[in-house]
């Protein structure tokens, strides 16, 4: 098994199984920021738009994300009380959580959200102490501003590539590990792809899909 550093924390209890996964439309039923987007923000169409454009290699994901959430000027504490009422968890990721706590299979949120609205959700969602490591794009406030006042809070991207956040440089600290443990990804978007290169199974959530409870009926399987 690969050594246990600050690096590579699901390593700590020398598991089998690693499970990362993406959050929004995956472990949640819609996206908390295209919720934001469409119903806070300038709309759905042209978040579709710029979807299309990210798809097609017209633009970064960095810079379509940016322009989404630019729109959006909601004081921030608002915007996450209006997301804990609205977006609700997989049917299948509570479940799932507390099997792969039992049998010690860590999940690691690869996330392009924001981590505060991911542990307010989380909160909700699962209760009051979860477990499980977060690694996002966070929040801060614009300058001269307090993020919960109108136009006042702003993204703060992860890393400096064109996606905000490259998923696949946090799984390739443990893909590049000798005697690594098996490793999965789950995901439903486009800023997945990078990361599902890393493991070695994928689970590509569709719409209303269970995935995550496939998931652990295959891990079940795999451990006797």
């Amino acid at each position: 098994m690969g050594s246990v550093s600050s690096d590579t924390p699901a390593l700590a209890t020398s598991p089998k199984f690693i499970f990362f996964t993406d959050f929004d439309g995956t472990v949640t039923t819609a996206d908390s920021n295209d919720y934001m987007t469409d119903n806070l923000g300038y709309g759905k169409p042209r978040r579709v738009q710029l979807n299309q454009d990210v798809l097609y290699g017209r633009m970064d994901f960095r810079d379509s994300f940016q322009d989404m959430l630019d729109s959006v000027t909601t004081p921030f504490n608002e915007c996450v009380s209006i997301l804990k009422q609205n977006i609700k968890l997989d049917p299948g990721f509570k479940e799932f959580y507390e099997w792969s706590r039992e049998n010690n299979i860590p999940i690691v949120i690869l996330s392009g959200g924001m981590q505060p609205v991911i542990r307010a959700l989380l909160d909700i969602l699962l209760g009051p102490g979860w477990d499980i490591q977060i690694v996002s794009n966070d929040v801060e406030a614009r300058p001269g501003k307090d993020i919960n006042e109108a136009g006042g809070w702003n993204i703060k991207f992860h890393d400096d590539t064109p996606h905000g956040h490259n998923k696949s440089i946090e799984i390739r600290k443990y893909s590049s590990l000798p005697n690594r443990p098996t490793m999965f990804y789950a995901g439903d978007g486009v800023s997945d792809l990078s990361a599902a290169r890393e493991t070695d199974l994928l689970f590509a959530k569709a719409d209303k899909g269970k995935c995550l409870m496939a998931l652990a009926k295959v891990q079940q399987k795999l451990m006797g």
